[in-house]
């Protein structure tokens, strides 16, 4: 069975996966729309179309570095390169080592990294310029920060050995998991906590996503939740203390384009940095 599930992410359909892209998106919107976690005063609509068109851009640059991973995976299985290929291991552990270290390095390392380094931390401010966060934001990057996560990716394929399944596999968990911990879902409290030791949950993400430091810069999961334990990055606070956006943003049109944009490049944008 674990052979027909290897197979069947080898060879995965582009179509596929843009179903699960649009299936993820369509699924918790209606779930936070039964269930809202905050009942946020915005046009839904409008909100969601200029998400959407940073999530076509990701899309698109994704798309530009696909042949890379690939070519990625297959020299460092031809190689011998990467710690798949150093250890041998059955199929089910190299699912879940793949995982850890293509979410480490593809996710979480690249994520810290853009909240330190200044110039990086600039195009990164557009995700966090959101005020309404759903399950829309999940993919607003700006196309600059959305070339900086597939650079990673590609290192985290090379580094971790992965063949092209697994890659698949990560890829796909990735985008449903960060629409899920982006959406406005209310969870009860018990369920949230639990979910929290293992996978980033929606109540752990929205902490991140709070308008000023030192919350900013903490939970910067996007699989699993431990990382940030680990590196000592975690933050609780409670849902109803938080506030979306970037205090040194306020003023600004979080759904302009336009200026969305230009931002990175406009010197009168503080950075808090």
């Amino acid at each position: 069975m674990f052979e027909r599930f290897v197979l069947g992410f080898e060879n995965i359909p582009s179509l596929y996966r843009a179903l699960i892209l649009a299936g993820g998106i369509t699924l918790f919107w209606l779930i936070e729309s039964a269930f809202p976690l905050f009942n946020l005063k915005y046009n839904k609509w409008r909100h969601a179309g200029t998400n959407i068109f940073f999530t076509i851009t990701t899309i698109i640059v994704n798309f530009a570095f696909a042949l890379l991973i690939v070519l990625a995976s297959r020299y460092s299985i031809k190689h011998s390169i990467g710690v798949l290929q150093w250890i041998q291991l059955p199929l089910w552990a190299q699912l879940l080592v793949g995982l850890l270290l293509l979410d480490l390095i593809g996710a979480y390392l690249i994520h810290f990294i853009q909240h330190r380094v200044k110039w990086m931390w600039k195009f990164h401010m557009i995700h966090h310029a959101d005020t309404c966060i759903d399950t829309t934001s999940a993919n607003r990057h700006h196309p600059v920060e959305s070339v900086f996560r597939a650079v990673f990716t590609l290192l985290a394929v090379l580094i971790s050995g992965s063949p092209m399944w697994l890659v698949m596999v990560y890829q796909s968990l990735s985008v449903l998991l960060s629409q899920f911990n982006h959406a406005n879902i209310r969870l009860p409290f018990w369920l949230d906590n639990i979910l929290a030791f293992v996978i980033v949950s929606p109540n752990m993400h929205k902490v991140h996503h709070h308008y000023k430091r030192p919350e900013t810069d903490t939970n910067y999961g996007n699989i699993f939740s431990f990382w940030d334990r680990i590196f000592r990055t975690y933050r609780f606070m409670p849902v109803d203390q938080l506030k979306y956006g970037l205090d040194v943003l306020e003023g600004r049109n979080d759904n302009s384009l336009k200026e969305q944009l230009m931002m990175p490049f406009d010197a009168s944008v503080k950075t808090g940095r």
